[in-house]
């Protein structure tokens, strides 16, 4: 089997030309995150009560806790708590789902993921592949079974 891809295409009023591509198997994270989401994102995290409600999360792991929990176990105001993670939320770090009368947070994984990866795209002399193990595996215990 042949590892390469002929693609054909118009250049202008030129007739057709065709260009063989060589396919590769590469890890490809571009595009996770553009840099506005990016400072988004640490922003969010730039702050001590909504970085120690990111962190008790992660800890929390993938059944989340109830906003009220969060807000007892930090000793926040659940006011204030909840214009905390409502910042998280729209920085794409934490997700929401109502249960009951309760609204469970949790870490939300491929945005955490996706500001990692961010964070080392260039890592590595220009080959990001090799970061790529380590992105996979630092929350693959929390990940939903």
């Amino acid at each position: 089997m042949s590892n390469s891809l002929w693609v054909f295409f118009n250049v202008g009023s030129a007739q057709c030309q065709a260009r063989e591509l060589t396919v590769g198997f590469y890890f490809d994270i571009s595009g996770s995150m553009d840099i506005l989401d990016a400072v988004g994102a640490l922003g969010a995290l730039a702050q001590k009560s909504r970085l120690k409600v990111f962190r008790l999360l992660i800890r929390a792991g993938k059944d989340g806790m109830a906003a009220g929990d969060i807000a007892r176990a930090l000793a926040v105001p659940p006011n204030t708590m909840s214009a905390q993670l409502a910042i998280l939320f729209r920085a794409n770090l934490v997700s929401a789902k109502r249960q009951g009368r309760s609204v469970i947070y949790a870490v939300d994984l491929d945005g955490t993921r996706a500001l990692l990866s961010f964070l080392v795209e260039d890592c590595c002399q220009g080959e990001p592949s090799v970061c790529a193990p380590v992105i996979e595996a630092t929350l693959a215990s929390c990940a939903p079974e």
